[in-house]
């Protein structure tokens, strides 16, 4: 069912939201992914995965965790913390809008510098490559409290959509939840800030 008639209809909105764990930087090191399923703002289930730090596999990653596999026919929409994963490992978000058949949506919490970004990518390898990636994921749309990019549904939409996964602050649950389990896994301790 389409995410405007979930909304519509007062139904329940399934969603996987991945984040990355804390790591150290090292070059070509392994990067834990945290995906948390929620139904609206209720914990169901959990992925886990790793990407390669400033790699280019995130977008297969994510893909090789769902397709396939039990929740992907259960979910209305994925969202991801922001467009790269492990540093700048760049999700290609038409790919896996496309792969999974789900709007996917980047968040984040403010309008991204482009400035600075285009500076740190100057320190890896294909910097024009990655810098591809980001601009294929579409306009930043600002809807505050949220900045997001969206592949295969309408701004509008995932703007209330947003609204309506987010149970306290300006994070949608499932983003909130991935955060501090990454933390937890990896430091044994959840932060403060998610």
């Amino acid at each position: 069912m389409k995410l405007e008639t979930l909304l519509a209809r007062d139904r329940t909105i399934r969603v996987i939201g991945f984040d990355d764990a804390p790591f150290v930087r090292r070059r070509s090191s392994s990067v834990s992914i945290v995906g948390v399923i929620c139904a609206e703002t209720r914990f169901e289930g959990m992925v886990w995965g790793k990407v390669r730090q400033d790699g280019w596999n995130a977008t297969d990653t994510i893909c090789q965790l769902l397709l396939g596999k039990k929740f992907l026919p259960q979910l209305h929409i994925l969202l991801l913390d922001g467009i790269g994963f492990g540093g700048f490992n760049i999700i290609d978000l038409p790919k896996l809008a496309d792969k999974l058949q789900i709007p996917c949506v980047t968040v984040m919490r403010r309008q991204p510098n482009m400035t600075k970004i285009e500076t740190a990518l100057q320190r890896l390898p294909q910097p024009h490559r990655r810098l591809e990636l980001m601009r294929r994921a579409g306009k930043v749309h600002a809807y505050p409290p949220f900045f997001f990019q969206v592949c295969g549904e309408d701004p509008d939409v995932i703007s209330a959509v947003l609204h309506r996964l987010s149970d306290r602050g300006h994070v949608p649950e499932a983003l909130r939840l991935a955060h501090l389990i990454g933390a937890a896994v990896v430091k044994g301790e959840s932060g403060s800030s998610a």
